[in-house]
């Protein structure tokens, strides 16, 4: 049965507005990426979270004009709140400078694996969703594809994932949020069929080497990729069902929580 309190963001979370236009046929990209073989997983807290958070508060007001979509992030109870893809972008780069990163699907589909961090109750954001270069986020989107043409990829055709972690950003005054998102030579370009909006409602228990679901009928956690175009968040919920269709990119709540990898020692 659909999370309710899911659900419930969804709804906030809906563009109803679904243009037709496609684009054309893309082939995956594998960039390098950290190694998680024995990777560590915590949330982002205690002195080293508010460190964190006031080397990106200054970054906020300094290079990116205390644009609104990236003031979303708190430090209370003893641990950074809040999510959405801008502020986990930025907050990358932070902790890239500390030999850390924010968590990548697979990184989170790992974590629960070992059981290694209690994710529950929580959300957070891990990667984006390319479909095309329309609404919702159209803006956004058509940068996104002519980045990617520039490298001469044709993008299109089956649904387009790129985790967070190997992105930029960059400020652009014409842009809705006034940022955009920025390719980098560690941007992993991921084709994802499994988040295709004709696998809505599917269940499944775990992710594979990509961290994408691995459909079955008798699955515990459930797909919500009900949208055919443009650009979406990937977002983990309190039940660890996986959203894959808001395009509401800026949207953060106190519920949102950073996953910070690092790489572990040999056991």
């Amino acid at each position: 049965m659909p999370n309710p309190r899911f659900l419930k963001t969804a709804e906030r979370w809906m563009n109803k507005e679904v243009p037709s236009e496609r684009a054309q046929p893309v082939a995956p990209v594998q960039q390098s990426s950290p190694m998680t073989v024995n990777a560590t997983y915590s949330f982002l807290e205690g002195d080293f979270g508010r460190q964190v958070l006031e080397q990106y508060n200054q970054l906020v007001q300094g290079e990116y004009q205390n644009a609104s979509a990236l003031q979303k992030l708190s430090f209370d109870d003893n641990v950074v709140k809040g999510s959405n893809p801008f502020a986990f972008v930025l907050l990358n780069r932070v902790l890239k400078d500390h030999g850390k990163w924010v968590a990548r699907p697979v990184d989170l589909e790992r974590a629960l694996e070992r059981d290694a961090i209690n994710l529950r109750g929580t959300y957070g954001d891990s990667g984006l969703v390319l479909r095309s270069e329309n609404d919702p986020n159209g803006y956004l989107a058509s940068n996104l594809v002519s980045q990617l043409r520039s490298k001469g990829y044709n993008v299109g055709g089956d649904v387009i994932m790129i985790p967070l972690a190997g992105l930029e950003l960059r400020y652009d005054a014409s842009s809705p949020h006034n940022l955009v998102f920025q390719l980098t030579d560690s941007s992993e370009i991921i084709t994802a069929s499994q988040l295709n909006e004709s696998n809505h409602n599917k269940k499944f228990n775990k992710g594979d080497e990509r961290g994408l679901p691995i459909f079955e009928d008798e699955g515990s956690r459930t797909l919500y990729s009900n949208e055919s175009n443009g650009l979406c968040r990937l977002c983990r919920d309190g039940d660890l069902d996986l959203g894959a269709g808001s395009g509401v990119l800026a949207y953060s709540y106190g519920d949102g929580r950073v996953v910070v990898c690092a790489e572990g020692t040999s056991p």
